[in-house]
């Protein structure tokens, strides 16, 4: 945990805001040295930019309500309250410290919403931050299955090894969902190849003009209604030509198209546009499989658990003597994450809550169960979420709340 509250993320710098502002605090120089040494007014889509950085929300499940869920992303955000959930409590606090927005894990919004009005708790409660003018965001499972996200922070507490996702995400790379193919005679390859640049294709990261050709032999005979700039009608051609590949966006491929048709010298140029497979991504996903570099007791693994997360109780699905060498964890609520879990060999399975029969199965699995809360599970990454959205927006205030409770408590009988 400690790691992960120390180390800036990789690879990120902080971010440039929105609009200049610097008449506020002339003496405060800009982290960001590509725009004037002026202070900025942060609105809400720096805000969501920031997340963005940390969970994509292309990591989210299918099924959740990721991003902007309430407000608008113009309007001005310069103070953050980070919590679990939205309540009244948390409202309150959020209007009593003047927020902007607040960051909340679980989405406020999660089923559809035929109509919003006073008339039910959470209607009422959307309408007060609207009213309050407090936009609501939420990462959720987006924030599970980021590297460095929550599941991570979980496999930190358990202890050392190493850690895949158990499902993992996978990624369209910018400018790269489609491929192009395209058949050239060999003297008009780089007229073609220029034109295809031009229009968006073979741009690969920092790289552009990116292609692939290889030399061939291609056959066409034009019909009597053809007017063919090679060859003659009715008489069976044959052209050295080069295949000629290049990436492409979805965005990009009509204007590519267009150009291919106007650089090409034949009538008819022959290509094809093929989508691309999601790249899969090694760090990111659903859930985690974990290694561990020395075999732990259920017990053992139990109190790491309650000393990390700070648990007054663990509840075990198994004998609290057996050992483990790997293990498999999602937080919150991972239930469906279980037998995938014990089909990559994990003997144990750390989740927040599960129900009785998923408890039943296990067992009768022989598969061993951690249960530590739902939100208990989740609730620890708050801390390292403000730190990693305050190094992103050095200017942003970002608050964790005091409010946030779990919505049970352990009574002693």
């Amino acid at each position: 945990m400690k790691r992960l509250l120390r180390a800036p993320p990789a690879g990120i710098l902080p971010l440039p805001c929105t609009y200049a502002l610097y008449d506020l605090n002339p003496g405060v120089a800009c982290p960001n040295r590509q725009v004037p040494a002026k202070m900025h007014i942060m609105l809400t889509t720096d805000l969501l930019r920031a997340l963005d950085h940390i969970a994509p929300r292309s990591l989210a499940a299918e099924w959740d309500n990721v991003g902007l869920v309430l407000g608008s992303g113009t309007q001005p955000c310069s103070r953050v309250l980070v919590a679990i959930d939205l309540t009244g409590d948390v409202l309150d606090e959020a209007i009593r410290l003047n927020t902007q927005a607040i960051v909340l894990y679980h989405p406020p919004i999660f089923a559809p919403l035929r109509q919003l009005n006073d008339g039910s708790p959470q209607g009422a409660l959307l309408l007060r931050a609207a009213r309050a003018g407090i936009a609501l965001v939420s990462p959720h499972t987006a924030l599970d299955a980021a590297d460095g996200g929550v599941n991570d922070l979980l496999c930190s507490v358990v202890g050392e090894g190493q850690s895949t996702p158990l499902e993992p995400s996978a990624t369209t790379l910018p400018g790269q969902s489609h491929r192009v193919t395209v058949h050239v005679p060999i003297e008009h390859v780089d007229a073609v190849r220029t034109a295809m640049a031009r229009a968006g294709a073979g741009t690969i990261g920092e790289y552009t003009h990116c292609s692939f050709e290889v030399l061939g032999s291609g056959t066409f005979m034009p019909g009597e209604g053809a007017r063919p700039r090679v060859g003659t009608r009715g008489t069976l051609e044959r052209v050295t030509e080069c295949r000629l590949e290049k990436v492409c966006s979805a965005a990009n491929l009509p204007a590519v198209v267009a150009a291919i048709r106007a650089a090409h010298p034949y009538e008819e140029p022959a290509f094809t546009i093929e989508a691309l497979a999601p790249v899969p991504m090694p760090r990111a996903g659903q859930g985690r499989l974990m290694r561990l570099r020395t075999p732990m007791t259920s017990r053992s693994i139990a109190r790491a658990l309650a000393a990390g997360l700070r648990l007054r109780h663990v509840e075990l699905v198994g004998e609290p003597s057996q050992r483990h060498a790997v293990i498999g964890l999602c937080a919150g609520s991972g239930g469906e994450l279980l037998a995938g879990a014990r089909q990559q060999g994990a003997t144990l399975f750390i989740t927040g809550e599960l129900k009785h029969h998923d408890r039943l199965d296990a067992a009768a699995h022989g598969t061993s169960v951690l249960l530590c809360g739902h939100t208990e599970t989740e609730r620890p990454y708050l801390r390292v979420l403000a730190r990693r959205l305050q190094r992103l927006l050095p200017g942003l205030k970002v608050t964790i709340s005091k409010a946030d409770r779990p919505p049970a408590r352990v009574l002693e009988a």
